[in-house]
């Protein structure tokens, strides 16, 4: 192996070396706020279903079982965090995970994509959860809104539980749309659509609470307990679908285009034949299929690769970019096909001479 290539292979090692490390501290630091996030939960949904048992309110208790979910999907969300960012340890299966070397980079890398997979997995969990959870507060509610003998005005004192998380819950979800975006962390970024959704309904809770007992209307608080149950289920079903997409390998079309744009812009592809990008939990990769000279040499093709792996991360932020080569028919010449022919017989030579080692010994 020549210098220049030894020199190569190491700097992509130290470079995904450091790119692993910048995800795992985003990881890191997503967890950190996903605690507030549990005991901000944790103190709303105690006060809040203390406060609805004392004031009779419904509205009250479903969105203390609603901030309870919160403290359900975050705990999962945390615990499909650590098991991506926990890159020393045995896999899932139990598999121990590859050290780093120089010789294995793609196959560690392959290893940890599919662990920081493992963060979608549990937010896809976290908008099942929330999806039930709000099939049972709407069920709850449009039965109590059938019953009139369930029709009750609710005390003073619901208020003051709904005003306190309408309060904490602007606050989460500040803090989580703030870091969501600054880490580029699907857990957090869903977190946050979370949290805005339990804030929304804290504050239609505060606001249904305060018309029925201004207004003395009885089944307002049931019938505003179903909206909540609806809200909650509109929230995990989207965080769901966005989930389900990433893991079934679906990708933006009109991003996939621009990938394909700017490789096909460049001199030596003659033609991008396949072209697919797939998420591992934030990151991003790419495999893409292109037509070539079919004269190019193995080191041509491998600086070309290398060439549109560095545009792809500059212009994309692409983490890793995987290239396949098909020659270019129309480049074909009749010497080109003799040194193919002579390839083809040397290996098929070594070959039969493998297998007659083989079965000599």
């Amino acid at each position: 192996m020549s210098k220049r290539i030894r020199q190569h292979i190491a700097r992509e090692y130290r470079d995904w070396e450091k790119i692993q490390q910048a995800e795992l501290d985003k990881l890191h630091n997503a967890s950190r706020h996903l605690w507030i996030n549990v005991c901000a939960y944790l103190t709303i949904s105690i006060i809040e279903y203390f406060l609805s048992i004392l004031s009779s309110s419904q509205t009250l208790r479903a969105d203390a079982f609603n901030n309870l979910s919160g403290i359900i999907s975050t705990t999962l969300l945390l615990v499909g965090i650590h098991i991506a960012k926990d890159i020393d340890d045995q896999d899932i299966v139990g598999a121990p995970l590859p050290k780093l070397s120089l010789k294995h980079t793609g196959n560690d890398q392959r290893v940890q994509f599919t662990r920081f997979r493992y963060e979608t997995i549990f937010t896809l969990t976290t908008s099942i959860i929330m999806c039930a959870i709000a099939l049972q507060i709407i069920v709850s509610g449009v039965v109590a809104l059938m019953d009139p003998k369930k029709h009750v005005i609710p005390e003073p004192s619901a208020l003051l539980g709904a005003g306190i998380a309408s309060c904490i819950m602007l606050g989460v979800w500040c803090l989580n749309k703030r870091n969501g975006h600054r880490l580029q962390n699907a857990a957090l970024i869903a977190a946050a659509q979370d949290s805005l959704s339990d804030a929304l309904t804290s504050i239609g809770t505060l606001i249904s609470i305060g018309g029925a007992l201004f207004f003395q209307i009885s089944w307002l608080d049931g019938a505003m307990s179903i909206l909540v149950g609806l809200f909650i289920l509109y929230s995990g079903l989207r965080i769901f679908f966005e989930s389900s997409l990433n893991l079934a390998d679906y990708f933006d079309p009109e991003a996939e285009a621009q990938f394909r744009d700017v490789i096909a812009a460049l001199p030596d592809v003659k033609h991008v034949n396949e072209l697919k990008a797939h998420y591992s939990g934030n990151m991003v990769t790419l495999d893409a299929v292109i037509t070539v000279n079919a004269n190019m040499n193995v080191l041509e093709s491998y600086h070309l690769s290398e060439h549109i792996e560095n545009l792809m991360r500059y212009h994309f932020g692409i983490i890793d970019t995987d290239i396949s080569f098909i020659p270019d028919e129309d480049t074909i010449t009749k010497e080109t096909l003799r040194r193919t022919h002579r390839n083809k017989e040397r290996l098929l030579r070594k070959q039969g001479q493998i297998n007659i080692t083989k079965n000599e010994s």
